[in-house]
């Protein structure tokens, strides 16, 4: 399994811009581009529960099934970005 997004869990190969942005331009290897952009990320307010319900509701939105939504979302807490919140 390649590199995840540490705040999201998204396989970064599966990101259309190959990953964030930095402060400096250069293409994040840590966070994907929906979650990080310009050295920050774009929802600063978010715990982890917050992400995860976010990403559940983008799923079903692109019509996966609500508990498929969940199994692939629940290792958000454990991801990078959320280890010293």
């Amino acid at each position: 399994m390649g590199a995840r997004c540490q705040s999201c869990g998204m396989p970064l190969s599966k990101d259309e811009m190959g990953g964030g942005t930095n402060d400096d331009g250069s293409i994040s290897t840590t966070y994907c581009s929906f979650c990080y952009k310009d050295g920050a990320f774009v929802h600063p307010e978010f715990t982890a529960d917050d992400m995860q319900k976010f990403c559940i509701e983008q799923l079903e939105k692109r019509g996966m099934p609500r508990f498929m939504a969940w199994i692939f979302t629940r290792g958000i807490p454990k991801l990078g970005r959320w280890q010293g919140a």
